[in-house]
């Protein structure tokens, strides 16, 4: 029986279905844990389950040898240290899905309030203020939005604006299918030239970090508002802070940041804290009840399918393979090292012991490859010892 353990309060849908599949060696924990409690609640834990805050590095994942798979019960998966994972076999699965419509709510909402400067006007009345003046409060309606990562949130956003009546354009370093009558800016200085608001939905990574900066902002229309709820790092704030007290962007909201609170009592460190044209949230994008409840469910059908059958499809750093039906009366998933002829020693191995192979789907992604063997024959642990044991294997389990 996989013993499970889960961080951060994840959503109960999670385990009402590790429940249904029959998984009940279940230990929660409420919050993210220090390093070196974390350690001994890891210790014997075969699958673990984390949000943004519970950091798996090397020296972690390394030291609990029974861990198989883990599950980021959020979009982001830069909080595990997905090489090292990948080298010891470990698949982490995430949830890519689940909270878009929470974050596109997110972040229409922020841009109506921009435009139509409702912080400030909010702020004033709770000041004793009665400023009824539309000077500088917009509609929606006509506006250009430009989307920057036109992924799974992104074009959510896009079907949603275009219901507001705006003008959608989007720029991606791939090629991507426009939805509705989204059209694609011919780059993202073109795409920052034309935007009234400008949204933010990319990985974060060298590659982005700090794609709005000094630079990209003063190419910026003047009197525009930049949304970032992708991640921290991809806006710098100094750069922001000028902008906004030059009054050349007329507002921003931003639900992360490049150093965020441990916690809910400490507070969040910025210099754009107390603009009155600045919205800041506590990376709450996906934090509504709907999408953790998805997010809870999602992301345990996949650790659930991997348990039961060794399904790696979705998983962020691992060779994918689909859903297989049982075909033999042992199934053995194999990690090995990516090399010629791993695949024929893992079989003559087998052949060995008597194993007669009835079924077997090979992926290789990187370094390593990942089989799904489903034999005849019995399956011991002197089986299972001699295939660890070869220098060729990774991990090496029998369902």
């Amino acid at each position: 029986m996989a013993h499970i353990v889960l961080f951060e309060n994840i959503h109960p849908s999670a385990r009402a279905v590790f429940e249904a599949a029959g998984y009940t060696d279940i230990v929660t924990h409420a919050a993210a844990l220090p390093p070196s409690q974390l350690q001994d609640a890891l210790r014997g834990a075969h699958v673990a389950g984390i949000r943004s805050r519970t950091h798996l590095d090397a020296a972690l994942l390394s030291g609990n040898p029974d861990l198989r798979v883990v599950g980021c019960f959020c979009i982001g998966t830069n909080q595990v240290d997905l090489d090292t994972a990948m080298q010891r076999g470990i698949p982490v699965f995430n949830a890519p899905f689940s909270n878009t419509r929470s974050v596109a709510e997110l972040v229409l909402g922020e841009a109506i309030l921009l435009l139509r400067r409702i912080p400030e006007k909010n702020a004033r009345v709770h000041l004793g203020h009665w400023d009824k003046s539309a000077a500088g409060a917009f509609e929606t309606r006509g506006k250009t939005l430009g989307i920057v990562g036109y992924g799974n949130i992104g074009l959510q956003i896009s079907t949603l604006a275009e219901g507001l009546g705006m003008r959608v354009i989007y720029h991606d370093v791939e090629a991507k299918l426009p939805l509705g009558n989204a059209r694609p800016a011919g780059s993202l200085n073109d795409l920052l030239e034309q935007a009234d608001v400008v949204t933010l939905h990319v990985p974060g990574g060298k590659s982005t970090e700090n794609i709005m900066n000094a630079e990209t902002i003063a190419r910026m229309r003047r009197g525009a508002i930049l949304i970032n709820a992708s991640r921290g790092t991809v806006v710098d704030i100094d750069a922001l802070h000028a902008a906004l007290k030059s009054g050349h962007l007329a507002g921003a909201a931003l639900d992360v940041f490049p150093t965020e609170p441990k916690g809910a009592d400490e507070p969040l460190a910025s210099p754009l804290i107390g603009l009155p044209n600045v919205i800041l949230t506590p990376h709450i994008g996906g934090s509504t009840q709907e999408s953790q409840e998805n997010i809870g469910r999602e992301v345990a059908e996949k650790l659930v399918r991997f348990l039961q059958a060794g399904t790696t499809k979705g998983a962020v750093n691992f060779p994918e393979l689909p859903y297989l039906e049982p075909a033999g009366a042992t199934r053995i998933l194999h990690v090995h090292r990516n090399a010629p002829g791993a695949l024929g020693t893992l079989d003559n191995l087998m052949a060995q012991h008597g194993l007669n192979i009835v079924s077997q789907t090979l992926q290789t992604k990187g370094q390593i490859g990942y089989v799904i063997t489903d034999v005849d024959g019995e399956v011991d642990d002197l089986v299972m010892t001699t295939l660890r044991d070869h220098p060729i294997t990774v991990r090496c389990d029998r369902l």
